[in-house]
């Protein structure tokens, strides 16, 4: 299963999740530079558990240089596969927990969430000599706060069934919860470790984002959020939308209807979605074009996308155009 995009749309700007995104990827690019001296930097910056257990070890590395792997470990990545699953999810889960908490305490959640991540590995494995590395720990934690900030929202998931996209969504607390259990069971199967993947410390990322939501959310906010929050507002409303159409017609008519958002700056503007449709027993993505002008109660129509006839032909799918000023108000 790839997930794609969640339903839920972020009102402001994720300013730190996709400075995160791109701090990774200049990271894993000075990462691969380093030719022969790969694995050698890999072990220095990377979380090595011996390194603080084994006496033997420790010795040779001073107390910053101790101190820094809990955080450097979280940026560094085992190839391109792992760089892009990790960040993917960032991108789909980290900008409404940015949205929820705000840029700078964002910021912290995250950075706390990766060194709690590599504590619970060390925990899990004192004597291991390997080195961790990765995002995935920080990214369980964002994931961990989502699933109570948007149980109910879903995730679009692509589900390839004999080279036939399937397109399905999935209630986010379904998802991420099997994908925790997954990470529980595998690691207490294995002892935490087994194939380069830290299971514990994906467990711990995400049980400790859980927890750190809910303290985050008891503190007051800082000044400088608030500002930051009304900077970055987002101006227009989200590229790829979901619809649940339902008949409207008389009698038996093959037509269906739906709605979908737009901001007043998209009004004016025009825009471009993608909108996910029933077709069959599966989804699927259309491309909807909303021209510039286009008013409240405007109703656009998808040829082909209505009900099945016994004939083989298909009605119509009509969208009610609807504008929603929420992203312009930001508290």
């Amino acid at each position: 299963m790839l997930p794609l995009r969640d339903t839920v749309r972020s009102k402001t700007y994720p300013i730190v999740n996709t400075s995160l995104i791109g701090l990774n990827l200049v990271l894993f690019l000075v990462q691969q530079a380093q030719g022969g001296n790969l694995e050698r930097f890999i072990y220095y910056y990377g979380l090595v558990p011996a390194r603080y257990s084994v006496p033997e070890i420790s010795a040779y590395f001073t107390f910053g240089q101790q101190i820094l792997p809990f955080f450097s470990f979280m940026f560094l990545h085992g190839g391109w596969l792992h760089l892009i699953g990790n960040m993917w999810s960032l991108f789909i889960f980290g900008d409404n927990v940015e949205d929820h908490l705000g840029p700078a305490r964002y910021l912290l959640f995250y950075l706390l969430s990766g060194v709690i991540s590599g504590l619970t590995h060390f925990i899990f494995n004192p004597l291991s000599t390997a080195s961790t590395i990765g995002a995935s720990g920080a990214v369980a934690g964002v994931m961990g706060a989502y699933i109570l900030l948007h149980p109910g929202s879903r995730i679009l998931t692509l589900i390839p069934i004999f080279f036939i996209p399937w397109f399905v969504e999935i209630p986010a607390v379904f998802f991420l919860g099997i994908w925790f259990l997954i990470q529980f069971f595998n690691a207490a199967g294995s002892g935490g470790q087994v194939g380069g993947v830290a299971w514990w410390a994906h467990v711990g990322g995400f049980l400790f984002g859980m927890v750190c939501l809910k303290i985050l959310d008891r503190t007051p906010r800082a000044g400088i959020s608030q500002k930051l929050r009304k900077m970055t507002a987002r101006k227009t409303s989200e590229r790829f939308q979901s619809v649940s159409p339902n008949g409207g017609g008389p009698g038996d008519s093959p037509h269906l209807y739906a709605a979908i958002r737009i901001t007043p700056h998209e009004v004016l503007a025009g825009t471009r979605k993608l909108v996910n449709v029933p077709w069959g027993f599966q989804k699927r993505l259309v491309r909807v074009t909303v021209p510039p002008g286009t008013r409240e109660g405007s109703v656009l129509r998808l040829k082909g996308l209505g009900k099945s006839l016994a004939d083989g032909t298909r009605g119509d799918l009509y969208l009610r155009v609807t504008v929603d000023s929420i992203y312009r108000t930001v508290s």
